[in-house]
């Protein structure tokens, strides 16, 4: 029977990849993937040798009806991202919609992804809480950032290394310098670190020693 599976894989540490995940991944009849050479090397580590083929930000909205007539033609799919859960922040809703506008069926598997950790691991209120991904980089940011500024809820943002400082900057002129934060990079990697304090701190402490790597800000809300 067809069906389009969602499946999360390591965002880092091997060791968080299920069995459920490699189970299915064996199983369908082809894997689609954001980066086959970044997934061919996860593939290899678990002796998984389904055929993969390419999809990605730059050819979703091309690839769409063609996956979707073969899925209803009865072949299995499963859309693995480079790391995480499909569709946050990545490829996977485009193809998702279309599937349910279709009437094919969707799994999801549960897995690793990069916010709850952060989340979790912040010491921040997380019984209600807003993820914002990325920020828009120009068009959009100031109008966006002004209205986060109201939010009660605990913010989630992704953010690049080199992009970190501009981003804490902005929330110190939105949000104010002592609203609480807390910036988690490498999560589940060798080097993982969380650094909790002011964005005023946080600040200074990312000025004097430039962070690398994946980074989830995690915000106070508006109290």
């Amino acid at each position: 029977m067809s069906k389009l599976y969602l499946v999360p894989t390591p965002i880092g540490n091997l060791d968080d990849m299920t069995f459920r995940a490699i189970k299915v991944l064996k199983e369908v009849d082809y894997i689609l993937a954001e980066d086959t050479r970044t997934s061919g090397k996860l593939l290899k580590h678990f002796d998984i040798s389904t055929p993969m083929q390419s999809h990605h930000m730059h050819n979703e909205h091309k690839t769409v009806e063609t996956i979707i007539k073969r899925l209803q033609n009865g072949e299995t799919f499963a859309l693995i991202s480079d790391a995480g859960t499909p569709a946050i922040s990545d490829p996977g809703f485009l193809l998702t919609r279309a599937c349910v506008a279709n009437n094919i069926d969707v799994e999801c598997l549960p897995g690793a992804t990069a916010f709850v950790p952060a989340l979790v691991n912040s010491g921040l209120p997380n019984d209600k809480f807003v993820f914002e991904g990325f920020l828009p980089v120009k068009k959009g940011r100031q109008t966006r950032l002004q209205f986060l500024s109201e939010e009660t809820r605990t913010m989630i943002f992704y953010e690049s290394p080199h992009k970190l400082i501009k981003t804490l900057t902005n929330f110190i002129e939105y949000f104010g310098e002592d609203r609480q934060v807390s910036v988690s990079r490498e999560l589940t990697k060798m080097f993982e670190e969380t650094k909790r304090g002011t964005l005023s701190e946080v600040l200074a402490y990312y000025t004097e020693k430039p962070p690398k790597g994946e980074i989830v800000v995690v915000v106070e809300g508006k109290k």
